[in-house]
């Protein structure tokens, strides 16, 4: 068992950053995104109400699905892809380990 897991951002096709993060501080993906530095807004906070800190999942392990509150936002959002997800709502546990992820543009 491992105590950090690495996300790969792409910032543009081909191009990927690598992100490592603790696996033992009950971190979501939003909070190690905008630690490591991306300007995400994040303007509720982590409770799905606002979807600024929307995302792509482009490869990796598979997650839980998305629970009824990310769902509902994430359908209102105007830009949604099949790998869409809020950041907010991934817990950074070493069951994300080689997750692949774009930011998608802040809309709100």
């Amino acid at each position: 068992m491992t105590d950090e897991v690495r996300v790969y951002v792409e910032e543009a096709p081909g191009q990927r950053t690598e992100v490592v993060g603790p696996t033992d501080m009950g971190l979501n993906l939003m909070e190690l995104l905008k630690a490591s530095g991306y300007d995400i807004q994040a303007t509720c906070g982590g409770m799905a109400l606002c979807g600024t800190c929307h995302i792509e999942v482009l490869a990796g392990p598979d997650l839980d699905e998305p629970g009824d509150d990310e769902m509902a936002m994430l359908e209102s959002l105007p830009i949604l892809s099949p790998g869409s997800r809020l950041s907010c709502q991934i817990r950074i546990t070493e069951r994300i380990d080689g997750l692949v992820l774009r930011l998608m543009p802040q809309t709100a």
